[in-house]
């Protein structure tokens, strides 16, 4: 399956891995799947609070 989504590599302590492992379980969401959604709930209050946050879309396609 194809995809436009960019690959990263994230280090975790242990137990917060564990921890966040369960959260996963119990929303039926893999872990990448997870990480995605806090990271746009994150994002979505961040604007919330502070303005919308510009994409300079020559930089973001840049290769």
């Amino acid at each position: 399956m194809a995809t436009n989504k960019i690959q990263t590599g994230i280090r975790f302590e242990p137990e917060l891995l564990y921890k966040i492992s369960h959260v996963t379980k119990e929303n039926k969401r893999s872990l990448n799947a997870q990480l995605e959604y806090l990271a746009q709930n994150c994002v979505k209050e961040f604007e919330a609070a502070n303005g919308s946050i510009p994409v300079d879309e020559e930089k973001l396609y840049k290769k």
